[in-house]
């Protein structure tokens, strides 16, 4: 049994958490300091030591852990973690029984009520991220409901938080079967080539599964498409799928050439028919502008801080001149497909970046589409912050 800490939470955020705000954050409590080991229990209480909720001591960016239950009797055991993860896969099911579709998100953190941790489907296999230590020390609980529940040809994980070097599974792989890489799976009948071995980055961000879809069923068609910090290519094999006549993609990685020929080669696409660009994607703007480069569908998916050797790039601050330089590039009636992952701000204040970098160029525009986190990335009202996926299809006009 872990033990638990007891925290006092301050007078002005006792509502927030008994509505169900599930991140602990340093500025809601009086006893910081009785805080020693992560994966401790903590009981919430207020100043008449009266229960509000219990969780877990794990850092993790902002906060200090994770809120797991608002009801006193309820234990944090191997019971609740089982109770959770089942819950979370039933509500998945026709996404497990799809074929047309083999990778998806089966847990998303405080979304299906255990924040810290996000579990991926591929095929039969299954990634775990932990993030943080303190989540981390839940490991044997969630993996006996694997073991006891679930049938699955292998396990792997990634620690996101920091492990000072002390990696001790070779490869990420936990249990089963070791995967055979690249492991083929399937969005929307498409194929991607995905590396569960291969650190952090697998090969694909599945949250962007219905923008992918979008552009492919109704945008691409006879249309050039710009793909900037494009990664392994994901946009622009969808695009390709869709009848793109041509597709560029850019991103400063040298990964990235390599990669992007996997993707277009495995869904049988000839790749030098498309343009891979390994650049500075804000030198690559300066380049199109010069050489009066113009594309039909320009996509804009950038991380929210980014660092190259002549430029640093926040979305926070420095979305709007990234649109003002992709206005410059797109065609009349074009189409820009500006995406988020930026936490930092909401939907209102991204249409705001918009509304400006429009402004400050003398162009006018309609809002086509918005996206925000598919289905399977579960989120909850109460954590506004979780969704932070931000996706608007910006028609120039």
């Amino acid at each position: 049994m872990k033990s638990e800490v007891i925290l006092k939470v301050k007078k002005n955020f006792v509502n927030q958490y008994k509505k169900g705000y599930p991140l602990l954050s340093k500025d809601a409590i009086q006893n910081e300091k009785d805080l020693k080991e992560e994966g401790s229990l903590i009981k919430l209480v207020d100043d008449r030591n009266q229960f509000i909720a219990r969780g877990y001591y794990g850092k993790q960016n902002k906060g200090l852990g994770w809120v797991l239950t608002n009801k006193d009797n309820e234990k944090i055991d191997q019971t609740f973690f089982a109770k959770k993860l089942k819950q979370a896969m039933n509500n998945r099911l026709h996404l497990f029984r799809s074929t047309e579709t083999t990778a998806f998100r089966m847990f998303n953190g405080e979304g299906d009520g255990i924040g810290g941790l996000t579990i991926d489907y591929y095929d039969g296999f299954y990634v775990l991220s932990w993030y943080s230590k303190g989540i981390y020390e839940f490991k044997d609980e969630v993996l006996s409901f694997f073991q006891e529940n679930v049938e699955y040809k292998g396990i792997y994980q990634k620690k996101r938080f920091d492990t000072k070097g002390q990696y001790i599974e070779e490869d990420d792989f936990v249990m089963g079967e070791r995967g055979e890489f690249p492991l083929i799976v399937k969005e929307n009948n498409v194929n991607f080539s995905v590396y569960l071995n291969d650190g952090a980055m697998v090969g694909v961000f599945l949250d962007q599964r219905d923008v992918r879809k979008t552009i492919r069923d109704k945008y691409a068609k006879d249309k050039t498409v710009l793909n900037m910090f494009s990664y392994t290519g994901a946009f622009s094999v969808f695009s390709a799928v869709g009848g793109a006549t041509k597709t560029t993609s850019v991103d400063v990685a040298n990964r990235s050439l390599a990669k992007t020929i996997e993707q277009f080669s495995v869904n049988g696409i000839d790749y030098e028919a498309q343009d891979i660009i390994v650049e500075d994607v804000f030198h690559y703007f300066k380049y199109a502008v010069k050489k009066e480069l113009k594309f039909d569908v320009v996509i804009l998916d950038p991380p929210s801080f980014a660092k190259t050797k002549k430029v640093t790039f926040s979305a926070a601050k420095d979305y709007k001149n990234l649109l003002k330089d992709t206005i410059a590039i797109t065609n009349e009636k074009g189409l820009i497909v500006a995406s988020t992952n930026c936490s930092a701000f909401n939907m209102k204040k991204f249409k705001g970046f918009i509304e400006t970098a429009f402004q400050e160029v003398g162009k006018k525009y309609k809002i086509v589409e918005e996206f925000s986190l598919p289905e399977d990335f579960k989120t909850i009202k109460e954590f506004s912050e979780g969704n932070y996926l931000k996706v608007i299809f910006i028609r120039l006009v």
